[in-house]
């Protein structure tokens, strides 16, 4: 089953640094549409290996070298007796024997081939797989039961089950049909106030930001009129599934409404970053402006274009970035190239607390380089 990618997770690994090795990432696609069988991913595996481990390392002690080759042996290893795929479409390896460091995690979307070797774990790849719907709450109303469930790394887990049986046709007893129906509409009432307050309370307690109806459009109108005004807020749309649809059902069909309320808040935050650009006040624009303001610790907000980066320069000693070589201006230290700026500015990013948005359905990044920060200060 495939692994949940959160931001916690992420916060973890960018924290990491081998001090006596060196850290390997690999991350490999298993979209069924690109590799079928388990034969086409053991190819893919072993050719990513195969070239990873024929890499000049001479930089590297011969102990050093001697525990990369075995942790790539140990990742061959593991995916030919250990792995199961089991749906997933993507696969991340983080490893690093001398610092005793092992981390496999199925993903549940695909993820582009690559294998990195050096002493922080590469993570950009993973940053567009963290779902900005995390924590929705959506709820499934019908006229006398209603669940409500909660969205968590791409999978809906049921948070409440609200039952009121309606009684039917053969309880009428002596009433006219018009008492009867009354009746019947009056029971359905209390059973859409009941899980409307249901649905408060699981707002409220698990701090939930947004909520999606799953209903027909006659039962949303009598649900939303029974709902809080906070809830009411809270709305980002509406979906129709069939009866008795499961979870797997259910989220196929808000996903396009998760889409769009999605494309709503990268809407909001690139006109609060283009307002603030524009007064040259909170926002970095461009490779240099972020990734000065990431390695002092500014950034609020990472934001880039999917597809975005750029050669870049480390400093070993203290991790700082910067667009061009040279020395650190804080240490001293010879900067070190690499191909990766987007991890060197996702890194400091995360390292330092604050958060990253893969930008998805807007192009307004390109005229910045396809990159851009809203800053603490």
């Amino acid at each position: 089953m495939a692994g949940m990618v959160t931001w916690s997770l992420l916060r973890e690994l960018a924290g990491f640094r081998a001090e006596k090795g060196c850290a390997i990432s690999l991350c490999l696609n298993l979209d069924p549409s690109e590799v079928p069988t388990a034969g086409d991913a053991q190819t893919r595996m072993n050719s990513m290996l195969n070239a990873a481990d024929k890499t000049d390392r001479t930089d590297l002690t011969h102990e050093q070298r001697s525990a990369l080759k075995a942790d790539f042996q140990r990742i061959a290893t593991w995916f030919d007796d250990d792995f199961e795929r089991n749906g997933s479409k993507g696969l991340a390896v983080f490893a690093a024997g001398l610092d005793n460091f092992w981390r496999t995690l199925p993903l549940p979307q695909p993820v582009r081939d690559s294998a990195k070797v050096g002493r922080d774990f590469y993570l950009a790849p993973l940053v567009p797989l963290v779902s900005r719907g995390d924590g929705t709450i959506v709820a499934v109303v019908g006229r006398e039961q209603g669940q409500l469930y909660r969205l968590r790394a791409g999978r809906l887990e049921e948070i409440a089950e609200h039952y009121d049986e309606q009684p039917g046709q053969h309880d009428q007893g002596g009433w006219s049909q018009s008492r009867y129906q009354r009746h019947i509409e009056k029971l359905v009432q209390e059973h859409l106030k009941g899980l409307a307050q249901e649905l408060d309370r699981s707002k409220r307690q698990l701090q939930s930001p947004k909520v999606v109806l799953v209903c027909s459009e006659e039962m949303r109108s009598e649900f939303t009129d029974a709902l809080s005004a906070e809830v009411r807020a809270a709305l980002v749309g509406w979906a129709p599934a069939q009866a008795q649809a499961g979870p797997a059902e259910i989220l196929q069909a808000v996903t396009p409404v998760l889409a769009e309320a999605e494309a709503k808040d990268e809407a909001e935050v690139i006109d609060r970053w283009r307002e603030e650009a524009g007064r040259n006040a909170r926002a970095a624009s461009g490779w240099e402006q972020t990734l000065e303001a990431a390695s002092d610790a500014r950034v609020e907000l990472l934001l880039f274009q999917e597809g975005a980066d750029r050669p870049a320069f480390r400093c070993p000693a203290c991790g700082r970035a910067e667009v061009s070589e040279g020395s650190c201006p804080l240490d001293g230290t010879r900067l070190e190239p690499t191909d990766a700026g987007l991890d060197l500015a996702v890194h400091q990013t995360l390292a330092h607390g604050g958060a990253v948005w893969a930008i998805r359905h807007h192009r307004d990044l390109a005229p910045a380089e396809g990159i851009g920060a809203l800053l603490r200060f």
